[in-house]
């Protein structure tokens, strides 16, 4: 009698997107549309963005990259300047400042949630050696800190706060009064810049965006993103060039009256962007009430492993589902489970390594002690977390974890 081999499960990666019939149509209209970049899908997606947000204005982008780089443009981050950024982040973050000019001091987290807190930023600015003309929060796996702390303290040393919410796209703050907001409106930022990574709660291929309720900086950030160029006639410097022998603009004219990049966003990007905006809602609840499952099921875990801490002044939109797990209580190291669960299917990362422990920031810098972000990274591992996984997918990766930590 013939054997059938069983199938193992599908893989099961640590973070994906979710594409459904009506984001391809979006893509699909845009392609057959006169505009594949540069044209109205793109002001659709802004204003999408800013409903969403509650934010004036909304200035989309190539990346999340971009969109930090272009807001400390916008800023006028430069030579001479300084910025604070926690440790704990992506690269982008404290590069987009040195791709400025500027100078990075790197402060440090809370060990237990990764957050850039009040305190943190406040020790940082003690250590700055001069003024610090700007600070970047990260809302690190969908999660804000004290937000208004970190705006008193920054508005008493005359700093400005630009937020990368690359992860909290949905996410919502709380103020101590009770009150609640979104993340990127404006009110507790200069600026919060978002990344739109298949990885992310919403997937635009690349994109990004950034988020301000100030014009000025709006229309700054416009222009960065565009090689700094600009068809506004009431700010014209060559008006021999700008207009003709009777007086009347030039309909192909433009200046650059500083220079910019090309961080521009394609139509179709943000078709695609902008169909998935209308299912924030959906995708948001569903990463909740899979974190709640995660929750729930590794309770028989603790004090081995367990969830980061959940900041009493947000009501995230979780991105990333990280755990922190006493390694040595387990009897085995980071390496040995992140191999185990990928023999198992299961996907993994780390979220992230320090970023003031980079070779190029220590030949900068040196090296600087940050003793909360050494432990956070210590301990941390992001299991899958996304919008299309199934409440079994979750129990199964909690049976491996059970499995690996207790045999």
């Amino acid at each position: 009698m013939r054997e059938v081999a069983l199938s193992s499960p599908a893989p099961l990666p640590y973070g994906r997107q979710l594409i459904e019939e009506d984001d391809i149509a979006a893509v699909v209209e845009v392609l057959r549309s006169d505009f594949l970049t540069t044209g109205p899908a793109i002001a659709a997606f802004e204003t999408a963005l800013c409903e969403a947000t509650g934010a004036r204005h909304a200035v989309a982008c190539a990346n999340g990259t971009a969109a930090l780089h272009i807001a400390a443009l916008a800023l006028g981050l430069g030579p001479g300047d300084i910025a604070i950024v926690p440790s704990i982040t992506f690269l982008a973050t404290a590069n987009a400042v040195r791709l400025a000019g500027a100078e990075v001091v790197f402060a440090d987290c809370d060990p237990d949630s990764g957050l850039m807190e009040a305190e943190h930023l406040a020790e940082a600015l003690a250590r700055a050696g001069g003024p610090v003309k700007a600070a970047f929060p990260v809302h690190l796996a969908g999660q804000c800190g004290d937000l208004a702390a970190i705006r008193d303290l920054a508005h008493r040393h005359d700093v400005a706060v630009i937020d990368d919410a690359a992860h909290a796209i949905g996410s919502r703050y709380r103020l101590r009064s009770g009150e609640t907001g979104t993340i990127g409106d404006g009110r507790l930022s200069r600026m919060t810049t978002f990344s739109f990574h298949p990885v992310k709660t919403i997937a635009m291929g690349e994109g990004g965006a950034v988020t301000t309720s100030d014009d000025a900086l709006a229309q700054r950030l416009r222009q960065l993103r565009s090689h700094g160029m600009t068809r506004d006639f009431a700010e014209v410097h060559r008006h021999d060039m700008a207009y003709d022998g009777a007086g009347r603009p030039n309909p192909w004219y433009y200046e650059m009256p500083e220079i910019g990049l090309n961080y521009r966003v394609t139509d179709i990007q943000c078709a695609l962007g902008h169909s998935q905006l209308r299912k924030l809602d959906r995708f948001v609840a569903r990463r909740r009430a899979l974190a709640a499952r995660y929750d729930r099921l590794l309770e028989d875990l603790t004090p081995v492993l367990r969830p980061l801490t959940q900041s009493q002044h947000c009501q995230a939109a979780w991105h990333l589902y990280a755990v922190l797990i006493d390694f040595e209580a387990a009897g085995l190291t980071r390496a040995d489970l992140v191999n185990r669960l990928r023999e198992d299917g299961i996907g993994t990362q780390v979220h992230y390594n320090p970023v003031h422990r980079q070779p190029y920031y220590q030949r900068r810098y040196g090296e600087t002690e940050l003793p909360g972000s050494e432990r956070y990274y210590a301990r941390t591992l992001s299991l899958p977390l996304f919008a299309a996984m199934a409440d079994e997918d979750v129990d199964r990766v909690v049976a491996a974890l059970k499995r690996h930590l207790k045999g």
